[in-house]
């Protein structure tokens, strides 16, 4: 299934330039042109506005773009669909990891994973959980290991993998920490609200754990005093270990029980989803079922 034509004029209009598209695609801009030249010809139509600095399509242009992307999608659904009743034991299968974490879970289940099936080729892509969800969208993804609430989701399909805590962190020199020596639990309860004059570091507004944290200062009525916002909840462990912080952390990121850090459960226990995704109605290899089984045993372990 010869599909060059249609990824060329893809790769054109993701560049919005046609000399930039060549480029990606090692062609010269000429023989680039001609291809969508004789594309127009045949469809009587142009299919681009052209200008120096931005190609943008017509309307004609967004019809073909559009249905291109399904042929492609298509046409992947069904070499991915025979290349697993031929052999499951080969091919490639490119697997979404939120950063920090993600890689963890990847580095402990693909030892297992490659003993399995030596001829898959794995590629991780490690991604936020809004990027994954655009890329398995596209097709650009497999699958993709996420953590999110049950509100955001998008219309692809969830493999439920687990639930996960969302823990109170404190330095281990806070007056509070002491409550956790005292009480002899793992993850005693501490209400939220005993630190509405603390200062807390927070991930930043569109990552997924920030809407349920939200929801957790909205439940204990007071805005909390942010320090700063970041994208790396491993920042914001570093800032509660050098005491200049509180924090709202994953249960998963005390497997290893960072030291200068108290941890406490909320009394309402917040959690969210583990999910591995996938595109609606997309083929499943053998092998994809497989790495999100040992993810799965990963994060109920």
């Amino acid at each position: 299934m010869d599909t060059k034509q249609i990824e060329y004029i893809l790769k054109i209009a993701e560049e919005n330039n046609i000399t930039k598209a060549a480029e990606k695609l090692f062609l010269t801009q000429p023989a680039l042109n001609q291809q969508l030249l004789r594309l127009e010809k045949e469809l009587g139509t142009q299919l681009f506005h052209r200008s120096r600095t931005n190609w943008r399509p017509t309307q004609a242009g967004e019809v073909y773009l559009e249905n291109a992307r399904k042929i492609l999608l298509i046409k992947q659904e069904t070499y991915r669909t025979i290349g697993d009743m031929v052999s499951d034991k080969k091919g490639t299968l490119s697997v979404g990891l939120t950063p920090g974490r993600g890689i963890a879970m990847f580095s402990a289940v693909y030892p297992k994973f490659h003993q399995n099936f030596p001829g898959i080729h794995i590629i991780p892509v490690e991604r936020s959980v809004i990027n994954q969800q655009e890329m398995i969208l596209k097709g650009e993804l497999d699958i993709g290991f996420q953590t999110l609430c049950p509100s955001q989701r998008t219309l692809d399909e969830y493999v439920e993998l687990g639930k996960e805590e969302i823990l109170l962190a404190l330095p281990s020199k806070h007056p509070l920490s002491s409550q956790k020596e005292n009480s002899g639990e793992i993850y005693p309860e501490l209400d939220i609200k005993a630190l509405a004059e603390d200062p807390f570091v927070l991930m930043y507004q569109e990552s997924t754990i920030r809407y349920l944290v939200d929801r957790i200062f909205l439940e204990a009525d007071f805005a909390p005093n942010v320090l700063f916002e970041t994208s790396s909840t491993s920042a914001i462990i570093t800032m509660i270990q050098a005491g200049l912080c509180c924090g709202l952390i994953p249960m998963s990121y005390f497997r290893t029980k960072p030291e200068g850090i108290a941890c406490f459960s909320l009394p309402s226990h917040p959690t969210w989803d583990v999910v591995a995704s996938y595109r609606k109605n997309s083929y499943l290899t053998r092998a994809a079922k497989y790495f999100i089984r040992l993810a799965a045993e990963y994060w109920n372990y």
